[in-house]
């Protein structure tokens, strides 16, 4: 009977132990078979510390990541699939909440990375800190076949209403 205390008391502080600092983890994580609700996805390194971060708007895949420490924004735009091509690239940010609770944007332009031959600004891209939110703002942008799907459904209404209203009146 006492051993059987020793061991509850035991796997009840190595739960604890695991689950203390929320945001860092050192190595892979010790439940990877389990299955997560959502979008988790664990890029964690297994050598070196690993941080949490979330990615928001129009990428491939949102959700929240596990990576390794030293990772950049452009690191973790990769992670998350890249941009969709509703993805507005001259206005990423990253918000990020300091010690002292103060609130910062930091504001990217992944357009002038990819396009210019030479980058306007000679800033290297800012690394990732635990608890970082990378926000890829956008819209939904409507193409030729979208238009003429909206306006055939409204002609095609149009002459049914108007086949019905000359069989009523006949």
């Amino acid at each position: 009977m006492k051993y059987i205390s020793y061991l509850i008391v035991l796997f009840t502080l190595r739960g604890g132990m695991l689950y203390a600092q929320d945001d860092l983890q050192i190595g892979s994580s010790f439940d990877q078979f389990r299955q997560a609700q959502g979008a988790f996805f664990d890029y964690s390194d297994p050598e070196s510390v690993n941080i949490k971060v979330s990615v928001w708007g129009f990428v491939k895949f949102p959700g929240k990541y596990v990576i390794p420490y030293y990772s950049n924004a452009y690191d973790l735009l990769s992670y998350a699939g890249g941009p969709t091509e509703n993805a507005n690239l001259e206005d990423i940010r990253i918000f990020r909440e300091g010690e002292d609770s103060v609130q910062t944007f930091i504001n990217l332009d992944y357009d002038d990375f990819l396009w210019n031959k030479k980058l306007t600004s000679h800033k290297r891209a800012p690394k990732v800190i635990t608890g970082d939110i990378l926000l890829v703002p956008g819209e939904d942008r409507l193409y030729f076949r979208d238009y003429f799907t909206l306006t055939l459904s409204v002609v095609s209404v149009l002459i049914s209403l108007a086949i019905l209203v000359i069989n009523i009146v006949d």
